[in-house]
């Protein structure tokens, strides 16, 4: 009766070991077939990284600006 048992917890554990790897492999299908949709979310965020990169570039630059402008109010 017992070797019962852990072939029914072996056969349980098996099945969601399996459960597991066709949910990965469901996953990996609707990847393969939809690549297109990731590499426009992608491209997306690198141009969103490059406008905030641009974009705190000429906020410094602004700054120095601002900066110079005080100084040379300042001497004259």
């Amino acid at each position: 009766m017992s070797f019962s048992l852990a072939g029914n917890a072996m056969d349980v554990l098996w099945d969601i070991v399996v459960s597991v790897g066709r949910g990965i492999e469901q996953v990996l299908v609707y990847v393969e077939t939809h690549h297109w949709i990731f590499g426009f979310l992608v491209i997306g965020y690198v141009f969103y990284l490059h406008d905030r990169a641009l974009h705190a570039r000429f906020d410094a630059l602004d700054k120095r600006i601002d900066e110079i402008r005080k100084r040379l109010a300042v001497e004259y």
